[in-house]
């Protein structure tokens, strides 16, 4: 944790002294944020360490962190060391019975737990569980066309979408001072064990919580215009015009779209933030620029 109290530290660089940063950290005491991890924090063990601190502090200082985690390239290296191919239909992985079962053993195990372990070094405590524990979350199948014929309906499998959030088991890990952990696993009204997309997964425990904040940590800066400049804030009216002029596009489409669903759901706001930043949660929170995009409603 002594990274954190630094003279170098972003949370120093806005204050010389935590009593400084109080009106900061009164503003969210006792609030609720969700936050996904993925990306390059996740194999780089000084940003996974960075990362950790961060979630710490938050815990210290009466914010309620729940982390949310992906592990696609984990779980496909761990298909390929077994043998099991990988089929993939307009860039989404098919989940079938083989690759569900090693998606949850990855998610529920050796990444659930890494991170579980990383928070434990920082000084916290932290509950590894999934969606499937105690009915957390509950998911219906993902129903998808194909891009190349409205018509033709694709079965991705075991890929589901959460419609219903069950927050007992996460008040009561957060209320006895723990860190909960989430892999993105929910269960069906079927019984059967559905893989979940990591952004989705955060967004829809967001908006279940009624967090005052969902953190997204990507690869990237945030949203960029078409100067390639960084967008520091963004309402749903703006985004749409973003992707009309095709200033947004791929991967950043769906990030932002579960952002819109999240604020629209109640949460505060969504962040957009480049995990690659040290303690970039810090900044994003602690100073008055910000790390990353911003999105809120329109006002």
């Amino acid at each position: 944790m002594s990274a954190i109290y630094a003279p170098d530290s972003p949370l120093l660089n806005k204050a010389e002294t935590l009593a400084e940063a109080l009106p900061y950290i009164q503003r969210y005491a006792g609030e609720i944020f969700v936050v996904k991890y993925g990306g390059h924090a996740m194999g780089n063990p000084a940003a996974a360490r960075d990362f950790a601190e961060d979630v710490v502090l938050l815990k210290a200082i009466g914010i309620h962190p729940v982390v949310v985690h992906g592990g696609g390239p984990q779980i496909g290296k761990m298909l390929k060391d077994l043998g099991v191919e990988s089929r993939f239909i307009d860039g989404l992985r098919v989940t079938d019975t083989e690759t569900a079962k090693v998606a949850e053993m990855v998610l529920s195990g050796a990444i659930n737990k890494e991170i579980v372990s990383w928070i434990g070094h920082a000084g916290g405590r932290a509950v590894g569980i999934s969606g499937k524990d105690a009915k957390l979350v509950e998911v219906e199948k993902v129903k998808k066309t194909s891009s190349a014929n409205p018509e033709e309906n694709i079965d991705l499998g075991f890929v589901g979408r959460p419609v219903s959030i069950d927050r007992r088991l996460i008040d009561t890990i957060t209320q006895a001072g723990m860190i909960p952990v989430v892999a993105p696993i929910g269960v069906g009204a079927d019984g059967e064990t559905y893989n979940i997309n990591a952004d989705t997964m955060a967004g829809a425990l967001a908006a279940g919580l009624k967090a005052a904040r969902l953190f997204l940590l990507t690869d990237v800066a945030g949203v960029l215009n078409a100067d390639k400049a960084l967008m520091r804030t963004l309402t749903p009216s703006q985004i749409e015009t973003l992707k009309e002029e095709n200033v947004i596009s791929g991967g950043m489409i769906p990030k932002l779209e579960t952002c819109i669903e999240a604020v629209k759901s109640g949460v505060d706001a969504a962040v957009i933030l480049d995990g690659r930043v040290p303690h970039a949660i810090l900044i994003e929170l602690f100073t008055d620029h910000g790390a990353g995009t911003l999105v809120k409603l329109d006002q």
